[in-house]
């Protein structure tokens, strides 16, 4: 079991062993999925790191018809269930986490998590680019002062007070389920009329007894001097103030997800990783990056497991000390 704060959470984790990882993939979409498909085949030891299986574009998607080889349309989470299966078949582990820092320069390089800390010789970053830039008035102010994008990091500290949580995916009511088991009252605050998760997981979040919904509302202000103390809230025109202690959000964006990484590779001035268009590798030796995150002209699902497959191929051949990549066609 796990603890914070001398709660225990009832969380069962498995925690990282000593011998670090071959490589650590940082996302589950389908450059990561196919990254660890490929790193699995070439038996290296894997480890695929996924903040949530529908948090991504991918995951996102509701009909697929042009990726190769499934010839009937299916939805994104579909897909990448058959990506994730593959690379658990051959090896994988799969953990649901969110990953909130790195440490790239140690070696072996380590991994900070919701659920732990993991050391891998070598990195993918395939994290995609549907980051959230802070956006409403105080976000950024108050970021680590009550304003959150992580439940099982943070829940425990408001445990009895009253929080809001913005946002009606699938992961932001996956999170809401968590947080209300700490929270005194939770305000789930959405823009749209109708929440944007499956039905499944809207009927889960509905039986929650301390969540109060407050759809067809836009936050405009996040209000507090040194920690959030309230917000402030629109509905048709009328504008109302919440006391609260904590925000949690949870907002779609079209950023290259790369704050976990502080700074430690290269990237453009548009906040996208550098790479070297042929290995994929960052600025960092052993520090591989793929897909979104790299800002790609076309995003297709196809290009980020191409993109995958290619830095699996070449961490392989990093750790190897080989002179080339070996190809995979058996």
């Amino acid at each position: 079991m796990v603890a914070l704060m001398g709660l225990d959470l009832g969380l069962k984790l498995d925690l990282p062993e000593e011998e670090p990882y071959d490589t650590v993939i940082i996302g589950g979409g389908p450059a990561g999925l196919t990254a660890a498909i490929y790193a699995a085949r070439a038996k290296l030891k894997t480890l695929v790191l996924d903040k949530h299986p529908k948090a991504g574009a991918l995951g996102m998607t509701s009909k697929i018809e042009n990726y190769p080889g499934v010839p009937k349309a299916i939805s994104g989470a579909e897909l990448l269930e058959i990506l994730r299966q593959q690379a658990i078949e051959f090896g994988a582990e799969y953990v649901q986490a969110q990953v909130t820092g790195v440490d790239l320069l140690k070696e072996p390089k380590e991994v900070i998590s919701s659920v732990g800390i993991f050391y891998g010789q070598t990195i993918i970053i395939a994290t995609g680019a549907m980051g959230h830039k802070p956006s409403i008035p105080g976000e950024a102010r108050l970021i680590g002062k009550g304003v959150s994008y992580c439940a099982v990091c943070d829940a425990p500290f408001f445990a009895g007070k009253d929080v809001a949580i913005i946002g009606d995916n699938d992961e932001a009511l996956d999170e809401l389920d968590f947080v209300s088991r700490f929270a005194k009252t939770v305000y789930l605050i959405s823009h749209h009329r109708e929440p944007k998760a499956s039905p499944e997981t809207i009927e889960r979040a509905k039986s929650l007894t301390n969540v109060f919904w407050l759809l067809g509302t836009k936050v405009v202000a996040i209000e507090g001097e040194k920690q959030v103390e309230g917000i402030v809230i629109e509905k048709d025109g009328k504008r109302e103030r919440l006391p609260i202690s904590g925000v949690f959000i949870y907002l779609i964006g079209t950023q290259p997800v790369t704050d976990f990484l502080n700074g430690q590779v290269e990237l453009t001035e548009q906040g996208c990783i550098k790479v070297d268009p042929e290995t994929k590798m960052t600025n960092v030796p052993g520090v591989f990056a793929v897909g979104d995150v790299t800002c790609k002209e076309i995003r297709q699902a196809v290009i980020a497991a191409a993109e995958g497959a290619i830095a699996a191929l070449e961490t392989d051949k990093f750790l190897r000390k080989r002179a080339k990549a070996r190809s995979d066609w058996a």
